[in-house]
């Protein structure tokens, strides 16, 4: 397990109870919060992946956005998935989620950090299964 910076109190003690395996990785000054594992609801083309949210300069004050999933997901409808890139991490290509807070679900400074990210990212998986 990678742990090439740390996080404040409340996001190490989630990521140490939360029960996934987890990096924290830097690779050209980006900073990486990886989950190992990561369950996806039936409907989709696998079980489990690893995700990877991007820690921003001035976290926790600035927020998380975004997912990336290793390996894509696709859906076993066959109802392509919007909004989704490549990215390139730790020497493989990673499926970006572009999905952002919205101005009724803004970030919360001193109340939002992993655990609430990572609450939204499985919403969004479970969104993603009820589009048309």
């Amino acid at each position: 397990m990678r742990r090439e910076f740390s996080l404040p109190a409340e996001d190490m003690e989630w990521l140490d109870g939360c029960g996934y395996a987890y990096d924290l990785a830097e690779e050209a000054n980006v900073l990486r919060v990886v989950l190992h594992n990561f369950p996806v609801p039936a409907g989709y083309n696998v079980s489990t992946v690893d995700v990877n949210v991007r820690i921003e300069p001035g976290y926790p004050d600035a927020q998380i956005d975004m997912a990336y999933f290793l390996p894509a997901l696709t859906l076993q409808s066959g109802r392509a998935i919007r909004a989704t890139s490549s990215d390139s991490f730790a020497g493989q290509e990673w499926q970006r989620w572009s999905r952002h807070r919205t101005p009724s679900n803004p970030w919360r400074p001193g109340i939002d950090g992993l655990g609430t990210h990572f609450a939204l990212v499985q919403e969004w998986l479970a969104q993603e299964l009820k589009k048309v």
